[in-house]
C-alpha cells in the first residue's frame, strides 16, 4: 500500500515537473509563458503555452528565460537605457526587420550630412550614422532598423560636385 502512495506521489510529481512551462521576461517587464524550441543567434523562437504555432522574438526584446523543467535562467541580452541624445553611441543599427520582433515601434528618422560639405565618402558615412543614432537616441529609442543608405558622389549629388550621405531608418524601444 505504502509503494502505491509513493509511486502515485512520485508520478504526479514528474508530470507536474514536465509541466511547467518555460518564462520569457521582456525588457518592457512582459512576462511569456510558453515553450522556447530554439534559439538563433539574434532570435528566440518558442510557442506560446497550450498552443502549437511557433512565434519569433529578437534577443534584444528578452532580458532572460527561465526553463520551467530545470528552473535554470539563461541571460539572453543586456537593456540599453538611453537617458538623452548624449547616449547615441549606445543606439544599436539592426541588420535584419526579424530582429525587430517584440520590440515597439519610436517612429521614423533621418541623418545626413549637409547637401554642401567637405566630407569624404566613408567620413561622411560616419557622420550620417552618427545623425541617424542621435535622432533614434533623441526618442529614446536604442534600436534603429536601416531602410535606406545612400550616398552620392560627385556631380551625381550637387551641382559644386560635393557628397551627400543620407541614412532612414525606424527606430525601436523595448
Amino acid at each position: 500500500m505504502k509503494t502505491n502512495i509513493f509511486l502515485t506521489i512520485f508520478l504526479f510529481a514528474a508530470i507536474s515537473v514536465s509541466a511547467q512551462a518555460d518564462l520569457l521576461i521582456k525588457h518592457s517587464g512582459d512576462t511569456i509563458k510558453g515553450s522556447v524550441v530554439r534559439l538563433t543567434e539574434y532570435t528566440v523562437i518558442f510557442k506560446y503555452a497550450g498552443e502549437d504555432a511557433e512565434n519569433t522574438l529578437s534577443k534584444y526584446a528578452i532580458g532572460k528565460i527561465v526553463y520551467g523543467k530545470s528552473g535554470r535562467v539563461e541571460k539572453v541580452s543586456d537593456k540599453i537605457v538611453i537617458h538623452s541624445e548624449n547616449d547615441w553611441e549606445k543606439v544599436i543599427i539592426l541588420e535584419d526587420k526579424s530582429y525587430t520582433a517584440g520590440l515597439t515601434k519610436g517612429g521614423e528618422i533621418r541623418g545626413q550630412t549637409a547637401f554642401i560639405n567637405m566630407q569624404t565618402g566613408n567620413t561622411g558615412d560616419k557622420k550620417a550614422e552618427k545623425k541617424l543614432k542621435m535622432a533614434a537616441a533623441g526618442l529614446g529609442c536604442p534600436f534603429v532598423f536601416l531602410t535606406s543608405d545612400k550616398s552620392t558622389v560627385g556631380h551625381n549629388s550637387n551641382d559644386l560636385g560635393g557628397t551627400q550621405n543620407i541614412k532612414t531608418g525606424v527606430a525601436y524601444k523595448y
